[in-house]
C-alpha cells in the first residue's frame, strides 16, 4: 500500500579539521573526542541495535570528508583511545567517591557502563574504523550515506572564484568514492547555503539531490506547487529537499523543543566545573585545564540555576514520550497536506547529528523510539531522498532561492563586521592557486608535492568553521589562528614554488601535519577559463587579524 506520507531524516555530522601532534593534548581534538563519544557512537549502537532487532528504519547520513578525514587517522585514533581510558578511569574513580550514595551511585555506573561499551565498540567491535560501522549499515539498506563539501567551505561566498567552489565540490565526492567505493548520491552543501551559481558546477558531477533551507525551495522561481512536501528539480538537473519548519523547531528548538524539557540531563552542569581541581584536573583534558568532562548528575529542573538530580528512567520515558508525540504530529501533517497533493506529502528533517547525545543527551534514545514506533506503520513512512527520487514521482522545475540555515536564512553568519576582512585573503590566496595550477598542468616530484599542499593549505583556510566561530565569539582567537596558519604556510610557499625553490624539509614537515585528502590533485584548481594572467599579485597577507 502507497504510505500516506513520506519522512526523511538526515543527520549532518561535521566538525573541523583539528589535528594536533605539536601538542599532548588540545583542546581542539577534544571537539572531536567528545563528538565520537557522545554522539557518533551511541548513534552507531542505536541503529546497529534496531537493524539487528529487524526493525525497518531508513536514515539520511552525512558524512564531512573532514570529518572522515580525522575517523580514518591512525594518529587520531590512538589520541581517542587514550582519551577514552581516561575516562573510563575516572568513571570508575567517580564510583568510588559516589558509593553508598542512592542519588549519584547509579549515575556514575551508568557512565562507566556507557564508556566501557564505548570502548568495546570502537576498539574491539569497529576495530577503531567508525567508517566501516557506517558503510556496514549503508550496505543493508538502512543508512543512505552522503557526502559534503571538502572543508565544509561556504560554497556562495567563495564561488567568486568558480575553481575555489568547484575545487571544494570535487574533493568532497573524490574523498567519499575512495572510501566507500561509490560515488554519492546526494551532497549536503555546507550550512544548507545555496547560490544559483553552483548550479552548472552541481550539475556535472554525477550528484542527484541537495538538502536546503525551508525558505531555499519556498520561495524559488516558479514557485513551487507543493511547498517544502515534494522536491524541486533545479536547472542543473539535481532534486533540492527543502526542510520542513515543524518539524525542525519541535526537536531544535531548546526552549520550545524537546531537548529544553526539565527532566532531560543538563548540559552546562559537569563535574569538570563542579568538584575540587587536586581531585578532577588530572582527568581534564588538557590537564588541569577546567572544562567538561561528560559526567553531568543535574536535570535541566528550571530556568534558574537550581537543579534535581538527574533521573535517567525518568528521562527515558519522556524521550519516549516525545518520541509518540513526534509521530502523531507528523501524522496529522501529512494528513493535512495529503489531502491537497496528489502524492504523499514529504517531511524533510535535516539536523546537525551532534544534538543527538551531546547537546541532546537522550536524542539518541529518541531516534531509537521513533524509528520503532514507525516500525510497519503506513500513515509515516521512513524514506531517504535517494529512495524518495527512486519512487519516480515527477518534479517541477524550479531554481531555489539563495538561501542558508543560518540565522536568518541567508550569508550574515558567515559575514559580518566580525569575520567580512577574512574573504579578500581567501580569494587573493584561490586566485593564486589558479593561476599556478594552470601555468603547471604536468608538475612532477617536489613541483608536484608543493602544489599539492598549495592547494590543500587553502581548502583548510577556506572552512566556514573560522568565520562561524568568529561571529559566534567562542574560540575565536583560535579560529583566526587556524586561518592565519594555513594562509601564511599558503603565502610563503606560493613564493617558494613561483621562485622554484621550494625548502623540501618544511613542506614535508606540514604535509605530515596536515595530512587530509592524500590523493588530493591540485589540477582540480586550474582555470574554467582560457587563459589567467600568472603574473597578477595579491594583497600582502601578513596584516590578516
Amino acid at each position: 500500500m502507497m504510505p500516506k506520507g513520506y519522512i526523511s531524516f538526515i543527520f549532518h555530522a561535521h566538525l573541523p579539521y583539528v589535528r594536533h601532534p605539536e601538542h599532548q593534548q588540545s583542546l581542539e581534538e577534544k571537539w572531536f573526542f567528545e563528538a565520537l563519544t557522545e554522539c557518533y557512537i551511541p548513534m552507531l549502537r542505536v541503529f546497529h541495535e534496531m537493524a539487528d532487532d529487524n526493525i525497518d528504519f531508513a536514515i539520511t547520513f552525512s558524512l564531512s570528508p573532514t570529518l572522515l578525514a580525522m575517523m580514518e587517522d591512525p594518529f587520531m585514533q590512538e589520541r581517542y583511545t587514550a582519551y577514552l581510558a581516561g575516562l573510563q578511569q575516572l568513571a570508575r574513580k567517580e564510583e568510588k567517591r559516589t558509593a553508598g550514595d542512592s542519588r549519584f551511585a547509579p549515575l556514575t555506573q551508568m557512565y562507566r557502563e556507557r564508556l566501557d561499551y564505548a570502548a568495546y565498540l570502537f576498539n574491539e567491535k569497529y576495530g577503531r574504523r567508525l567508517v566501516n560501522a557506517f558503510r556496514d549499515l549503508q550496505d543493508i539498506g538502512k543508512v543512505e550515506l552522503i557526502t559534503a563539501a571538502a572543508t565544509h567551505g561556504y560554497l556562495p561566498l567563495l564561488a567568486v572564484q568558480k575553481e575555489a567552489a568547484y575545487a571544494q565540490l570535487v574533493t568532497g565526492i573524490d574523498n567519499y568514492r575512495r572510501i566507500f567505493g561509490k560515488t554519492p548520491r546526494g551532497i549536503w552543501l555546507p550550512e544548507c547555503a545555496y547560490d544559483p551559481v553552483l548550479e552548472e558546477m552541481l550539475g556535472e558531477l554525477g550528484l542527484q539531490y541537495f538538502i536546503t533551507a525551508t525558505h531555499g525551495v519556498l520561495y524559488a522561481s516558479p514557485r513551487p506547487k507543493y511547498g517544502v512536501y515534494s522536491p524541486i528539480l533545479t536547472p542543473g538537473g539535481l532534486a533540492a529537499f527543502g526542510r520542513d519548519p515543524e518539524t525542525s523547531h519541535q526537536v531544535w528548538s531548546a526552549k520550545e523543543g524537546y531537548p529544553g524539557d526539565y527532566v532531560y540531563r543538563e548540559f552546562y552542569r559537569d563535574i569538570g566545573y563542579d568538584l575540587e581541581l587536586d581531585y578532577i584536573g588530572e582527568h581534564l583534558h588538557p590537564a588541569y585545564l577546567r572544562g567538561n568532562t561528560g559526567f553531568k548528575y543535574y536535570s535541566i529542573t528550571g530556568p534558574d540555576n537550581h537543579k534535581e538530580v538527574y533521573n535517567r528512567q525518568h528521562a527515558l520515558q519522556k524521550a519516549r514520550e516525545h518520541a509518540a508525540n513526534f509521530k502523531f504530529n507528523r501524522e496529522k501533517q501529512v494528513e493535512y497536506y495529503g489531502g491537497v497533493m496528489d502524492r504523499p506529502p514529504l517531511l524533510v528533517a535535516p539536523y546537525d547529528a551532534e544534538l543527538f547525545g551531546h547537546w541532546w543527551f537522550e536524542g539518541p534514545q529518541w531516534v531509537d523510539s521513533l524509528c520503532r514506533l514507525l516500525h510497519g506503520q503506513n500513515n509515516l513512512e521512513m524514506i531517504t531522498p535517494g529512495q524518495y527520487l527512486d519512487r519516480g514521482y515527477t518534479l517541477q522545475l524550479s531554481t531555489p532561492n539563495i538561501s542558508s540555515w543560518g540565522d536568518k536564512g541567508y550569508h550574515e553568519v558567515w559575514l559580518n563586521d566580525k569575520n567580512d576582512w577574512l574573504y579578500r585573503h581567501l580569494h587573493h590566496a584561490a586566485e593564486r592557486m589558479t593561476a599556478l595550477a594552470t601555468a603547471h598542468p604536468q608538475a612532477e616530484g617536489v613541483q608536484e608535492e608543493a602544489l599539492t599542499q598549495l592547494g590543500r593549505e587553502l581548502l583548510l583556510a577556506q572552512s566556514s568553521d573560522w568565520p562561524f566561530i568568529m561571529t559566534a565569539g567562542t574560540m575565536d582567537r583560535y579560529a583566526k589562528a587556524r586561518l592565519g596558519k594555513h594562509l601564511e604556510r599558503f603565502m610563503a610557499l606560493e613564493q617558494q614554488i613561483r621562485e622554484n625553490n621550494v625548502d623540501v624539509p618544511w613542506l614535508r614537515a606540514i604535509s605530515a601535519t596536515d595530512n587530509l585528502f592524500p590523493h588530493l590533485d591540485y589540477r582540480i584548481f586550474q582555470s574554467m577559463e582560457s587563459t589567467v594572467p600568472v603574473e597578477n599579485k595579491y594583497e600582502d597577507l601578513a596584516g590578516i587579524r
